[in-house]
């Protein structure tokens, strides 16, 4: 995916159709020149509906859609008849999409399965015609209902990545090289921070026809749940995964204070992403002999790390093994 066209947050105007007008009016025919009340309801204003789809993973086709409108309901019609409901206005979403209100920030739904619909803003109900409002002591009712107006508002659509196994590590770690070797995807690798400035989604081959999707978050650095680096923009996708895998490289000068600031800055950034199930791995560690594994396994008190080595595929099939076993435990 290009990095250019991977949109994650759009701001839009959006706007229902409003309800349309009851009607007022009487009967009419050669026979019957003084007829009662026949006025029909007015149709119902259009909705602006999301659709879940699992086609899409970005919101670049609603990046320059910045005025999204409904259509209003019809007024009604002699003899009873119900105006048209006004169209309604579905905007296809990828699956991890979550709606807010722009003026306040209220969160108010998230699309999570392919094909759910739900209405982000409602269309005005259509007016009654005069025909409800008769009664013993009027017979003629000259009023009807007019419709309810349209809901004018901004909205913001923001996408967090649904994957099984999210990548968490500093720039530079291996992420983007671990998944190239486990799964069909290509990111850009290179040794410079940043390298991956989009998540990338890739689907892991397992045993038995059975996969799931790790993604590689942007590296973290000390302060993004400050906004720092690319802060606040890419933790956001790691709330969705079911699993963290920490990657910490072998030629870190500190691997528990390494382990330890990432925890802290998810913690910081949402809390409840601590209890998420945590596997720690020590990546490039093919320049590891079996003593300076044993040395960095007992820095850690509260989790045993793997050891696995993108370049030389060595621990790749343990390393599987236990993301598909904790997945499956989460789930459970």
């Amino acid at each position: 995916m290009a990095e250019t066209n991977f949109i994650d947050y759009v701001k839009i105007c959006c706007k229902s159709g409003k309800g349309g007008a009851g009607s007022h009016h009487f009967h009419r025919a050669k026979g019957n020149p003084k007829g009662g009340p026949d006025g029909g309801d007015g149709g119902k204003g259009g909705d602006i509906v999301l659709l879940g789809n699992k086609q899409l993973w970005t919101l670049l086709h609603l990046k320059y859609r910045k005025h999204i409108m409904a259509a209003d309901g019809v007024p009604g019609g002699e003899n009873n008849k119900t105006g048209a409901s006004g169209k309604s206005e579905i905007l296809e979403v990828p699956l991890g999409t979550v709606a807010r209100d722009a003026e306040t920030g209220e969160f108010l739904f998230e699309i999570t399965e392919d094909g759910e619909k739900k209405v982000l803003v409602p269309g005005g109900r259509g007016g009654l015609g005069n025909s409800h409002f008769t009664s013993s002591t009027n017979q003629t009712p000259m009023y009807a209902q007019p419709g309810e107006p349209a809901i004018e508002k901004w909205m913001i659509l923001e996408l967090k990545v649904l994957a099984d196994v999210g990548l968490v590590g500093f720039p530079n770690a291996g992420k983007s090289t671990l998944l190239s070797v486990m799964t069909a995807a290509k990111p850009e690798i290179a040794d410079y921070p940043f390298t991956t400035l989009v998540p990338n989604l890739g689907v892991v081959k397992y045993r038995d026809f059975r996969s799931f999707v790790i993604a590689d978050i942007p590296g973290i650095i000390e302060g993004a749940h400050e906004g720092k680096g690319l802060g606040h923009r890419f933790l956001k996708h790691i709330e969705r995964n079911a699993v963290l895998l920490f990657l910490i490289p072998a030629d870190s000068p500190d691997h528990k204070k390494e382990y330890e600031t990432l925890l802290h800055e998810l913690s910081e950034f949402n809390p409840e992403m601590l209890h998420k199930r945590r596997i720690v791995a020590i990546s490039k560690s093919d320049m590891l002999d079996d003593e300076l594994k044993a040395a960095i396994s007992r820095e850690f008190s509260d989790v045993q790390p793997l050891f696995f080595s993108s370049v030389a595929e060595q621990g790749l099939v343990e390393l599987r093994d236990v993301l598909w076993n904790a997945i499956n435990e989460s789930i459970t």
